[in-house]
């Protein structure tokens, strides 16, 4: 490796692509201001993607330039109520002063705090502390609650243990048959698209369950289209099909199962006919994919935000997992449910305090025994921390009500939370609002103070990809003079609230308590360091350290190797069993009626990531992706008299969003798509609807009633173009 090179990890999603950076030679990327200080160099050596990168991961390096970020913090005047430069003494003095009067007149829940799944597991662990133990609220949740927690609260009912994937993702090209529901994998992971293809280069067979023919769909051998909001409908017809067929596993069922009697006798209530009706998805082609997935020697369904972010996702996901369950996908070699994390460091982000109701290691919040662990670990009371505050949404709408003021860190919900334009105004609303980012987003821009923090490459600190591989992102260069890390934020926001210990700056110093805390929990991090991860290119929890194992390493002893693939000798519940959870198919929140006659559905593009807060100011990225647009079936663009490109608005009971027309044939007839990334008048999630699954608190972004309209352009008479 060169002097001049960083073995690091991409900023974006959850795959965690290897990449190293190498310093540009001074006058080589330009001169002076916005000079691209590193470019990325193709790393071989990391297993994941093998070196490759998709545009997002090539040209992350140009956020780095001080022409798109922010470099020194910023105060909204009180004359002009303009944001205005300020030092980083008044910034922190202001933010301070602002969350102590709204926890002074008001009570420690008046202030929240709302986290990102881009945190480092450092810096999402210090922020759960922060709210806990310096400000004493409940009222703390982060952006990844948007992403997979539906399939978390199903992974936990089903396995005991929530881990997105509990096997590396090399095992997929070995396995039988993968049935992919809700993911494009072609366009929000492209590397990780390589794996589906070995997959049917080895001879296995793959199956897509998506209501758009999506480049991923397009590598299928069986492309299931069904109507939005009816996943779990389709995932209890083939059950029903498997029993009645005879393919279930009755072995597995009898020896590594519980629920299966209540679970069968929910599954064949959905009969295969009335399924068809609900899903749109004929009878025979379930029973291919039936015959397809139970024939194959191993399989694995993988879910992503399709089915989980809806009202019933917890339930849907619990449906795919059941089907895995009866036919003996689980708990063995090449075989398993898993989900497809999609943030950054969205699985290590909810393992470690940010989350309502979660404590470090996945502890819950509401166990006596992991209370007293994690305050012990923080030297204070048990009984000083508060229990379980809202959830993610739930704490943006109470924002100007319960909730005066907020501490917001790597989130940007003006443009990602559903019902945005009420949250907008919701933010609008507070005593006040601090925002720490790199860049100034939709979201920064409405704050009474603005933190410029550092970004991936300026700073040191783990992350947890979706397999649950711990992961080193190391620092290549320094930061501009005017920007910290959120840890030297937290510190001196902690230090101005009266906490002068208990909140360093050195991320492995931060890892050390981390360790601490999560030792005996469900995420058990206490085995891992960073010179483990250094050494391995990675660690896969759980990884605990046995008692006297530290001793033992020094004297170059054994250490336990952490865990690639979870249940293969018994399930994380008390008695090691899986259990099924009995679900029935309900309909989405919001039906298509007279007023409202369409279905959308949201997603991402290839070019864009989640708000597009950072990847809007790459340009090579907005020339691929400039913006928003509504895809549409040509038989409902022809109804409406518009051609490809033209302007439509899409209209919800909660707002509407414009965008030209995309004609294709590749999406269902009753069904829209918009991506999400874009604020302003094409801001999707001004229409989005923000129903919650009762159980994971997730919003449904992925179903709602609209109706589309086209907006035709004035004339300058005053009057509208023909047609």
């Amino acid at each position: 490796m060169r002097d001049d090179t960083t073995p690091t990890h991409c900023p974006y999603c959850a795959l965690q692509c290897g990449m190293n950076l190498r310093r540009v030679p001074a006058g080589a990327a330009g001169t002076g201001r916005g000079a691209v200080p590193v470019e990325v160099v193709e790393r071989t050596d990391f297993p994941v993607n093998r070196g490759a990168l998709c545009g997002k991961g090539r040209t992350a390096p140009e956020l780095l330039s001080s022409r798109v970020r922010l470099t020194g913090p910023l105060i909204r005047s009180h004359a002009t109520g303009r944001l205005a430069p300020a030092t980083w003494e008044e910034a922190l003095r202001a933010t301070a002063e602002g969350l102590a009067r709204s926890r002074t007149d008001h009570g420690p829940d008046a202030v929240g705090v709302f986290g990102g799944g881009g945190l480092t597991n450092e810096k999402a662990y210090t922020l759960g502390k922060f709210a806990r133990v310096v400000l004493g609220t409940s009222q703390i949740d982060y952006n990844g609650r948007f992403c997979m927690s539906s399939a978390a609260a199903a992974h936990n009912r089903a396995f005991g243990l929530d881990r997105g994937l509990p096997f590396p993702l090399e095992d997929i090209p070995r396995t039988g048959c993968v049935v992919l529901v809700g993911s494009n994998l072609a366009e929000t992971m492209p590397p990780a698209l390589r794996y589906l293809t070995e997959l049917r280069e080895n001879g296995g067979r793959l199956i897509v369950v998506d209501p758009r023919r999506t480049r991923t769909a397009e590598q299928a051998d069986l492309h299931l289209a069904p109507r939005p909001g009816t996943d779990l409908a389709l995932a209890l017809g083939m059950l029903h099909l498997a029993v009645a067929e005879g393919r279930t596993d009755e072995e597995f069922i009898a020896s590594r199962t519980s629920g299966w009697p209540e679970a069968r006798a929910a599954a064949m209530a959905h009969w295969p006919e009335w399924v068809e009706r609900i899903t749109g998805v004929g009878v025979p082609r379930l029973r291919e994919a039936v015959a397809m997935f139970c024939d194959a020697p191993t399989g694995m369904v993988l879910t992503a935000r399709g089915p989980e972010q809806q009202s019933k996702g917890t339930d849907t996901v619990g449906a795919w997992i059941n089907l895995c369950l009866a036919t003996g996908r689980a708990g063995r070699p090449l075989s398993g449910y898993g989900c497809l994390t999609g943030q950054g460091n969205g699985q290590g982000g909810r393992e470690h305090g940010q989350k309502a109701d979660q404590l470090p290691g996945y502890r819950s919040l509401e166990d006596p025994a992991a209370r007293a662990h994690v305050a012990r670990v923080w030297g204070v009371a048990p009984d000083s921390l508060p229990g379980p505050g809202r959830s993610a949404y739930e704490l943006l709408d109470a924002l100007g009500g319960p909730v005066r003021s907020l501490l917001l860190m790597g989130s940007n919900p003006v443009v990602s939370a559903p019902r945005a334009a009420h949250v907008e105004e919701r933010l609008r609303s507070l005593d006040f609002l601090a925002v720490a980012d790199v860049v100034l987003s939709e979201t920064a821009a409405l704050a009474d103070v603005v933190l410029p923090v550092t970004q991936w490459a300026e700073e040191t600190g783990t992350t947890t990809s979706l397999e649950g591989r711990v992961l080193l992102r190391r620092r290549a260069l320094t930061a501009p003079p005017g920007v910290r890390s959120d840890l030297e934020v937290l510190h001196g926001l902690a230090e101005l609230l009266g906490h002068e210990k208990g909140f360093p700056t050195d991320p492995e110093e931060v890892f050390e308590e981390l360790r601490r805390a999560t030792a005996g929990g469900p995420a058990d991090y206490s085995g891992i360091t960073y010179r483990r991860i250094a050494e391995e290119g990675g660690v896969f929890w759980p990884c605990p350290e046995p008692v006297g194992d530290a001793a033992r390493r020094e004297a170059g002893g054994a250490v336990h190797p952490g865990t690639p693939r979870l249940f293969l000798d018994g399930f994380a519940t008390p008695d090691g069993r899986a259990r099924f959870v009995p679900v029935a198919h309900r309909p989405a929140a919001e039906e298509p009626d007279a007023e409202y006659p369409v279905l959308l559905t949201t997603g991402r593009v290839v070019a864009q990531y989640q708000s597009g807060a950072q990847t809007r100011r790459v340009a090579e990225l907005n020339k691929a992706a400039p913006g928003p647009f509504v895809e549409m079936h040509p038989r409902l663009a022809e109804a409406l008299r518009v051609a490809e490109g033209e302007t439509v608005a899409v209209v919800s009971r909660r707002g509407r969003a414009e965008g030209p027309a995309r004609v294709t044939a590749a999406i269902r007839a009753d069904t829209v798509f918009m991506p999400f990334h874009w604020p302003g008048s094409g801001r999707a999630n001004t229409v989005t609807n923000p129903a919650l699954d009762p159980t994971s608190r997730m919003p449904e972004f992925k179903v709602c009633a609209v109706r589309v309209e086209a907006v035709r352009e004035e004339r300058p008479d005053g009057g509208t173009p023909p047609g």
